[in-house]
């Protein structure tokens, strides 16, 4: 798949301006891969985000899968991506990837999110099952994890620097805004009526950043 059709997969393209480059910003469903060293941006609640690269080639991209697996899905209005699942999130990354020019042997990966961002309000921890699953699904593929930032209680924001491939991460520490917590109360409540599991995306500004 060639640069043109990846910028298809990921339309939000901007100029970063604390960063001085070309970013992209990666939504729950999508996936990018590049040879240009893009800066690939997303923001995870219990949603999981992979950032593989390989050390070689200099191929690399992020996916942001929200869900482990398709067991129990319907037509549900908040997640209509097949690859909203992590499997097929995983495999039409790593195909484009790999027609960009990576080679598998050389491919490593760097793994975020999981949070329990709503901890202590009902029995679905969707991102530990998404922790669980990542884990699993990179070691049977022997794909290396050479970095991770998994579970807790937080919200992310994950900045992946596809050309070096440095991640720094910036944890989410105050909600500002209440309605962006409804949303995750809203979509816990969908989850449990129709029996799948899953997650949106919570985001406030204004935290300290780890770098990876």
């Amino acid at each position: 798949m060639n640069e043109r059709r990846q910028e298809k997969a990921a339309p939000n393209r901007y100029y970063d301006k604390h960063f001085e480059r070309e970013a992209a910003k990666i939504l729950p469903g999508e996936y990018y891969a590049t040879g240009r060293g893009t800066l690939l941006v997303t923001v995870l609640g219990s949603c999981i985000a992979v950032c593989l690269r390989d050390r070689i080639n200099g191929i690399a991209g992020l996916n942001h899968f929200m869900l482990p697996d398709g067991r129990g899905d319907t037509a549900h209005p908040l997640i209509g991506l097949p690859t909203r699942y992590g499997a097929y999130a995983m495999e039409a990354l790593l195909n484009d990837m790999l027609k960009l020019g990576a080679e598998r042997r050389y491919v490593e990966a760097k793994v975020f999110g999981g949070g329990d961002v709503l901890h202590g309000m009902g029995a679905i921890n969707i991102g530990k099952r998404n922790a669980a699953f990542i884990q699993h699904y990179l070691h049977d593929e022997g794909i290396p994890i050479v970095a991770e930032d998994l579970l807790g209680q937080q919200p992310r924001k994950v900045y992946f620097f596809s050309d070096s491939g440095k991640v720094r991460v910036k944890r989410i520490t105050v909600l500002h805004n209440d309605t962006i917590l409804q949303r995750e109360l809203d979509y816990r409540a969908h989850l449990q009526r129709d029996n799948i599991e899953g997650s949106v995306e919570l985001f406030v500004p204004h935290a300290p950043e780890k770098q990876r």
